[in-house]
């Protein structure tokens, strides 16, 4: 319907919000979906970097070279991940996705040296054949967990929180629970599959640390052992997390986007990845391991910007989920019609859960996933991640640094209040920052 002269909508009841009251009232039953919060909130387009001109030297693009290796989990582990590039793959299970899904990203992954990330419901032979760098997630549920494929991996990320629900569990739906999935996961075909908010075999930090002991004895403490937070407490849950004995810390900020859930838990709990990081960091620099403990950031990465942003404000690496399943074929226009067809279109499908992807990512349905082609998916995935590197070091360039890690909360500035008060960067121009107690 038309607008007419003198019609007002209201804020508080938006039509988007009157929808929804509708929608509940007909269907009885909370809305799912993934993609993340899509309010808007304070994020890295609000920093803007200093490059070096006069008081500090650019270095040559062409002729100086700016490193991007890092090492994550030698605080114990005897074989730390040794990757090429500070970006890896968020963990995204076999069953949210499908085979060839997994593969193209263990592929693209492989072909640029980093990692990718198994996932609740265990590790499939194409992943680990596929993935260089494979790290395997211990999560509530301990579906298709087993000590063999522990001893595979390279890793192990034993995860607490998600960006996307921080406090709460997750839901495979019985469409989606082939054959296959069914045995990974010993449940039966067809039946919706829950995953628990906590862990089973323990309540704390003191607990947490007698099971990561048990996990360095199973591997001969080999496998570095990262802990995954989703973003809410965020600087209790480090300390806490370096104190029960991890070596690597992944911390998921609300934007989050491939835990398909309720979308009041998407929108409404959780902080946003900027304060999120400063706070982590805050915490590590405090119990004196600030790049001892490594510290990847997660939750809405999509650029080279936001990868050298995060690095400056402190994280060792990013992991990125929503834009790696993006750039293997997520909402590619090629479908449009068959989008169209589910009522929605290329760009906005967000319906992770239902099994029904056009791309064959999301999906369990076997001529469904046929249509991705792994080892494309896999090109596609490395040359996404081959931009983000270029343009990180870019901008590292740009900022005088020979490695993305020199890169510092100095060669930032921000350009909005809020921005400025999350992340604790001087607005542009100024020297101020809210909220700072020496004001």
């Amino acid at each position: 319907m038309k607008k007419q002269p003198g019609m007002r909508e209201s804020a508080t009841f938006d039509r988007d919000v009157i929808h929804e009251i509708q929608r509940a009232a007909e269907k009885g039953i909370y809305d799912i979906r993934g993609w993340g919060a899509k309010r808007k909130l304070p994020h890295f387009d609000d920093l803007v970097f200093l490059g070096a001109s006069m008081s500090r030297y650019p270095l040559e693009g062409y002729r100086e070279s700016c490193s991007t290796a890092v090492v994550l989990g030698d605080r114990f582990a005897k074989k730390p991940l040794h990757l090429d590039i500070p970006i890896t793959i968020a963990g995204m299970s076999f069953g949210a996705l499908s085979a060839q899904a997994k593969e193209s990203l263990g592929r693209g992954a492989s072909i640029m040296g980093t990692s990718t990330t198994t996932g609740d419901g265990g590790m499939t032979p194409e992943e680990r054949l596929s993935s260089k760098h494979l790290v395997y997630q211990l999560l509530p549920s301990r579906y298709g967990m087993n000590p063999d494929d522990l001893r595979k991996a390279d890793a192990i990320e034993v995860v607490l929180g998600q960006g996307a629900k921080p406090g709460g569990g997750g839901m495979l739906l019985g469409q989606k629970i082939s054959d296959r999935v069914a045995e990974m996961r010993t449940l039966p075909r067809d039946i919706d599959q829950r995953s628990a908010c906590r862990h089973p075999d323990w309540t704390g930090p003191d607990d947490l640390a007698i099971k990561i002991l048990e996990l360095r004895e199973i591997t001969d403490w080999e496998k570095p052992i990262y802990i995954k937070i989703g973003a809410t407490r965020t600087y209790y849950d480090t300390m806490l997390a370096v104190k029960a004995g991890a070596d690597v810390i992944v911390l998921d900020g609300m934007q989050g986007g491939t835990g398909a859930t309720q979308e009041v838990f998407i929108e409404h709990v959780g902080i946003p990845t900027l304060p999120a990081i400063r706070l982590a960091v805050e915490a590590l620099i405090e119990t004196d391991m600030h790049r001892k403990v490594q510290l990847i950031v997660s939750g809405g990465i999509r650029s080279g910007a936001d990868v050298a942003k995060a690095m400056a404000m402190g994280a060792d690496a990013v992991s990125i989920g929503t834009a790696a399943l993006i750039a293997i074929g997520d909402n590619s226009p090629e479908y449009e019609d068959d989008y169209n067809k589910l009522g929605t279109s290329a760009g906005f499908f967000d319906d992770f859960q239902e099994g029904k992807d056009p791309a064959g990512i999301s999906t369990q349905d076997e001529e469904l996933a046929e249509r991705l082609d792994p080892e494309l998916g896999g090109r596609r995935l490395a040359n996404y991640l081959r931009v983000l590197t270029l343009e990180a070091q870019t901008i590292a360039r740009a900022c005088g640094k020979s490695h993305l890690h020199n890169l510092e909360p100095e060669d930032l500035v921000a350009l909005t209040i809020e921005a400025a008060a999350m992340a604790k960067i001087p607005l542009a121009g100024t020297d101020w920052i809210p909220g700072n107690k020496s004001y």
